[in-house]
């Protein structure tokens, strides 16, 4: 592929297989072309790792930071359960969130909590919301721990953010979907893996092995969830302009009695 930004004339050309396409630089679809480029140079070089939530480094592109306080503000969830921990930047944003809505806690399980990164969580303010749980996420064991946590009738929310692995994500997805509450979400994070096979990063496999390969699979198999990316509760721009590492990451659990 290759991308002209012709500033003199303000139109982005777009050459590739499909053949050559002129785009009036400031229109959805010229914005289109080259965030996609932004998004792979900026997963190159490492852009989300320079963000902190309240001392805590937090991994994530800010877009899909955003996006998801609103759907945890709009779920109300009692329980966050997070695989994958890391800084445990993240597990602190929905604590905090949730702080904020005064209500529920959050899970987190990793197959390694570092001492140092342990004794970071535990000794924050948020602390008090947080579970951790040491062992591998698709673990019956772990998955029974996770389950234990969590009382009858209290609504869930899961993020799988541990090993992108299309099989590891295919796993989790079996062990959590029934632990999600009708009406909201799992979460299979970083589907961009599919678009990042060719960056130096990357890895050739990368097109077929990754999450959103398996969240796709996992929605095509069930009736009871659907790949559905939340709405937009303002929307102003011209063409629902996104810029996001979770591409095909939403599951959204049916209500019952309810086509998903």
């Amino acid at each position: 592929m290759k991308i002209t930004i012709d500033t003199d004339s303000k139109e982005v050309l777009v050459s590739d297989e499909q053949g050559q396409r002129s785009h009036p630089m400031f229109s959805p679809e010229a914005f289109a072309a080259v965030s996609r480029q932004w998004i792979r140079m900026g997963w190159q070089l490492k852009y989300p790792y320079g963000f902190t939530w309240m001392g805590r480094p937090l991994i994530q592109l800010p877009e899909d930071v955003l996006r998801i306080q609103e759907t945890i503000y709009r779920i109300k969830p009692d329980v966050i359960v997070e695989t994958g921990v890391a800084h445990g930047g993240s597990l602190i944003f929905y604590a905090s969130l949730l702080t904020a809505m005064g209500r529920g806690r959050v899970v987190g399980v990793d197959i390694e909590i570092r001492a140092h990164n342990r004794k970071a969580i535990e000794a924050h303010e948020m602390s008090r919301l947080i579970t951790l749980i040491e062992g591998s996420s698709t673990d019956p064991a772990i998955v029974r721990k996770v389950r234990e946590q969590i009382r009858p009738e209290e609504k869930v929310l899961v993020i799988l953010d541990s090993d992108h692995s299309k099989r590891h994500v295919a796993d989790e997805l079996q062990a959590y979907a029934e632990l999600v509450s009708p009406g909201s979400y799992i979460v299979a994070t970083d589907g961009i893996m599919e678009d990042l096979y060719d960056v130096p990063r990357g890895r050739p496999d990368w097109a077929n092995d990754n999450p959103a390969s398996a969240a796709r699979e996992f929605a095509s198999s069930r009736n009871d969830f659907v790949l559905e990316q939340p709405p937009f509760l303002f929307d102003e721009t011209e063409g629902s302009l996104q810029l996001t590492y979770w591409p095909a990451a939403y599951l959204r659990r049916a209500l019952p009695n309810a086509r998903p």
